[in-house]
């Protein structure tokens, strides 16, 4: 698998605005192979995963094979996928220690 897409458990969310669907959408039509990785909704301590994978609590996030972390508002994260750049990302952050 290529990377994981954490992103919301709202799997079935497909509208335009939707934060992971906007990125999850952008990696089908570039055919990028990911894992969806669903994680819980937000309140305090529920999201310490994504917190310690990424330094934030926020979703979507893209892990890498070598562990490093892309994390950005998901319009610029689509965009930068749907450019053909989402692997010049991979190593910039690094994972958590």
């Amino acid at each position: 698998m290529a990377v994981k897409l954490y992103r919301c458990k709202n799997l079935w969310v497909k509208a335009s605005g939707h934060p992971c669907w906007r990125v999850q959408k952008a990696l089908d039509e570039q055919g990028i192979e990911y894992e969806v990785v669903p994680g819980p909704w937000p309140g305090r301590g529920q999201r310490d995963e994504i917190e310690q994978l990424s330094g934030q609590p926020k979703y979507p996030v893209i892990q890498f094979e070598d562990g490093s972390v892309y994390r950005e508002e998901s319009k610029d994260m689509a965009e930068t996928i749907t450019a053909g750049r989402l692997f010049e990302k991979q190593g910039a952050g690094q994972p958590a220690a």
